[in-house]
This record gives C-alpha cells, sequence and structure tokens, in this order.
C-alpha cells in the first residue's frame, strides 16, 4: 500500500487527473485483491467527512491511494510515470 500527496494549482483536480491517466491501476474504493488499485479517499473513502475532518485525520484533497497487485512491475512503472506526468499544465 502507497499513499501519496500530488502538487498542483488546483490539488483536488490535479490528484483526480493522474486518477484517471493511470491506464494499468483500476479505480477502487477498497483497495485490495490481486490486481493493482488506485483509489483518491476524498472522492470515495472519505467523501463523508468535511474537509476538518479529514485534515485532522491525515487526509489530503491531493492524496492517492495505491495498492500493487500481481502485474509486472516495470508496467507498474511506466504507468505511474505517465499518469504523474503533466500534460498541457493539467495535472
Amino acid at each position: 500500500m502507497l499513499s501519496f500527496l500530488v502538487d498542483g494549482d488546483a490539488i483536488a483536480t490535479a490528484a483526480a487527473a493522474v486518477v484517471d491517466r493511470l491506464r494499468v491501476f483500476s479505480i477502487a474504493a477498497s483497495l485490495g485483491g490481486a490486481e493493482s488499485l488506485v483509489t483518491q479517499p476524498i472522492t470515495t473513502t472519505h467523501h463523508g467527512l468535511d474537509p476538518t475532518d479529514r485534515a485532522r485525520r491525515g487526509i489530503a484533497d491531493s492524496m492517492v491511494r495505491l495498492s500493487t497487485g500481481l502485474e509486472d512491475a516495470d508496467d507498474l512503472i511506466a504507468d505511474l510515470h505517465q499518469a504523474l506526468t503533466p500534460r498541457n499544465g493539467t495535472g
């Protein structure tokens, strides 16, 4: 399991853009299983909390969580690299 914060002007939007660009990882609200999964906590698991409660729990708007599965490590690394590479000023 890995969590990281995404930099950007509109941090929640930047994090969502990274999640949307991933191709090997599947979007999921709950992480676990044999496949690699990704979630943005503010839109899934912690959506119901107000921003103050999320901040108190260490859940930043820019947070992305990954759970790696059984896919080839090089494929996962390449997917993360392309997703984290900004495109035309977005994310």
